[in-house]
């Protein structure tokens, strides 16, 4: 048993690296991107402004497209920006840029530099300091710190040159055009800029283009919503089904019986979120008994530890109920028709025929090995649970897990969709390697050889 899940652990970087990737491949293929959405949304600032800048793209300057370029990482090849995303690649960060023409001045004396071709003055991000780059071609000379000698290499900063034939050729990836027909007054240009690996495996999974804020604290801030609504549902159905199976096996073809499995299947049959809307709207609105939306009011701050929890579990009847009417009828007939085929194997008549009295027989045979089914589907629990459930949320507007998925898919939020696709992931895949091992210690007749 050992061997064999220890092969199912090391498969599982395997499996997330082949899921990442697909989906950080669609992302960049499939219309609707984050350089699309950026640049339609520059494309309608600019209308707002009126600005008839023949330079700009979509209402954008080229400088802002590349920035949003190195943002995302479409100015490099899609193994090279997922990479980069991995934390395998290193990744230039704070790029500062500034172009070699004439007409240049060093700043610090005030007079034109003796050979503008050769020298310019370039701010650095993020500290605003300023460097005179040197260079004789395409080779950098030095790059120090304007007015002294000291040169910024000493703090982490490189610097390397781009020609205008790069240039081009960039202009030409991004519009899917030839180089002959990319604009012809590019200059040579120095990029200023710091090197780090800074991505998954180093704990950072970027920022977010809809929220501003860091993909993980978003993803950190939603989990506890989905584990109260998960780890709920999860008691509740679990502690209501099981013995309702039991029940419902001991007392077949009674009217307990058809009357709960009526009510199971009714709630089996109505979607959750459309259950979610019906109660909203005569339970909420009409008779206003439940809230509307959310978890909690607007003043829950202020109240007292007792008025807080009266004021959760308020808000949290009507989410709740429409996550557990779903799984009621499965777990409950699965639970009934297991014990029934049990109750009528071979051991277990043997077993009342000696002697053994009915509720042992059920209880201590037959349950036993009608739980081992339910038992499999344990493991699937943690995904359930911290995944939550996307139209549920949306229908009450409650800020969990599944409402964050749904909020960056509609947003194209590539770097949301990856970090949160990425738990959800690997959460699966733990998840059924889980049902494997509570399997295999519930039934000791399995065997994973």
């Amino acid at each position: 048993m050992k061997v064999y899940f220890l092969r199912r652990l090391l498969l599982v970087p395997i499996t997330m690296l082949g899921v990442t990737f697909l989906v950080f491949l669609l992302s960049r293929v499939v219309p609707g991107g984050p350089m699309e959405q950026a640049l339609k949304a520059g494309k309608m600032a600019g209308e707002g402004r009126g600005t008839g800048n023949a330079n700009k793209e979509g209402g954008l300057s080229e400088e802002e497209i590349e920035d949003l370029e190195e943002e995302f990482g479409y100015d490099k090849t899609t193994g090279v920006a997922y990479l980069q995303w991995l934390g395998a690649w290193r990744k230039e960060r704070r790029l500062s840029k500034k172009e070699f023409h004439e007409g240049g001045e060093d700043r610090l004396g005030g007079a034109a530099v003796t050979d503008p071709e050769t020298q310019t003055i370039v701010v650095l991000k993020g500290s605003g300091r300023e460097v005179l780059v040197t260079r004789t071609g395409q080779e950098v000379v030095s790059a120090n710190y304007l007015g002294t000698e000291t040169p910024i290499a000493e703090t982490g900063w490189r610097v390397r040159i781009e020609t205008p034939e790069e240039r081009k050729e960039r202009w030409a990836r991004r519009n899917k055009d030839v180089v002959a027909n990319a604009p012809g007054n590019y200059d040579v240009r120095a990029v200023a800029y710091k090197v780090r690996m800074d991505g998954l495996l180093q704990g950072n999974l970027g920022r977010s283009r809809v929220f501003g804020d860091d993909v993980g604290a978003l993803i950190k801030s939603r989990i506890p919503i989905a584990l109260y609504f998960g780890i709920l549902t999860a008691l509740i159905t679990y502690g209501v089904c099981l013995p309702l199976g039991i029940v419902k096996a001991i007392k077949h073809r009674t009217a307990l019986d058809n009357i709960t499995s009526i009510l199971v299947f009714v709630g089996y049959s109505i979607p959750g979120f459309a259950l979610g809307a019906v109660l909203m709207v005569y339970l909420g609105a009409r008779y206003q008994i439940f809230p509307l939306f959310g978890l909690t009011s607007p003043d829950f701050a202020e109240m007292g530890r007792w008025d807080q929890l009266k004021d959760l579990a308020h808000h949290t009847v009507l989410p709740l109920l429409c996550y557990v009417v779903g799984s009621f009828a499965y777990t409950t007939m699965m639970m009934k028709n297991n014990l029934m085929d049990n109750l009528a194997a071979d051991y277990v008549r043997t077993a009342v025929a000696k002697g053994v009295s009915f509720n042992a027989a059920v209880f201590k045979h037959a349950f036993r090995n009608s739980i081992i089914p339910i038992a499999s589907t344990l493991g699937g629990l943690i995904s359930i649970i911290v995944g939550g459930s996307i139209l549920i949320e949306s229908v009450f507007d409650i800020q969990g897990f599944g409402q964050l998925q749904f909020q960056a898919l509609l947003g194209r939020d590539q770097t949301v969709i990856m970090g949160t696709l990425t738990i959800a992931a690997f959460l699966l895949v733990i998840g059924n390697i889980l049902s494997d091992l509570i399997v295999g210690l519930v039934d000791p007749r399995v065997k994973f050889n």
